[in-house]
């Protein structure tokens, strides 16, 4: 009972090869054949995309994580006060929940440093706000998460493929072009010798 599964198996791959133009056929011409290795080369490419992918999206998370690591160690966070209020300030966007003001902050030597930076609207003055700052104590971004390595990583990996493949179907696409002209001028050159048989027994 086991061979039962094997050998209904192996009409279905011998048709597939068959359709491929693999495996004897003398319909088949040399044309036929090199379309379908051209065929079979296309899907082994777009089937090696998949890996290549993932081992792309992962080498650019652990460059970005690296890099983003790096940036981490050389800021780090602190409490700013407020000079300013934000009660009476108007968005200058419709939907916008923050706005800029002016804060004072220490850095790890003790000197003090003015800046600006975005808090909600409503604060008021004097309230603590968490800044980073730089070794030299200026005011800076907030650096990359690991998260945002991660996000990098991963949409690197779908959108390789995504671009790679309608490439490789356009490149197999200009690929046949020859190969039907060719097949073309083979068709036209067999009709001009089989077509006076043809209208000789029509006649």
């Amino acid at each position: 009972m086991s061979s039962t599964p094997q050998h209904r198996a192996e009409p279905f791959v011998m048709m597939q090869l068959r359709r491929l133009s693999f495996g004897h056929n003398p319909l088949r011409r040399r044309v036929d054949r090199i379309e379908a290795a051209l065929l079979l080369v296309a899907i082994v490419i777009a089937l090696l995309v998949i890996p290549a992918a993932a081992a792309l999206g992962t080498t650019l998370h652990d460059r970005a994580d690296q890099s983003a690591a790096q940036e981490r160690a050389g800021v780090h966070q602190v409490h700013a006060r407020t000079l300013d209020g934000t009660a009476n300030a108007v968005p200058s966007t419709l939907g916008l929940t923050t706005t800029s003001v002016r804060v004072r902050w220490q850095d790890q030597s003790g000197a003090s440093h003015e800046g600006e930076t975005d808090v909600l609207l409503g604060t008021p003055v004097n309230a603590a706000v968490l800044i980073w700052i730089d070794q030299a104590g200026a005011m800076t971004g907030a650096p990359p998460t690991s998260g945002d390595s991660a996000a990098l990583g991963t949409a690197i990996a779908l959108t390789f493929p995504l671009l790679a493949w309608p490439a490789i179907f356009v490149a197999f696409r200009l690929a046949l072009r020859p190969l039907d002209s060719h097949r073309a001028d083979e068709w036209a050159r067999e009709w001009r010798r089989v077509a006076p048989r043809w209208t000789g027994h029509q006649s």
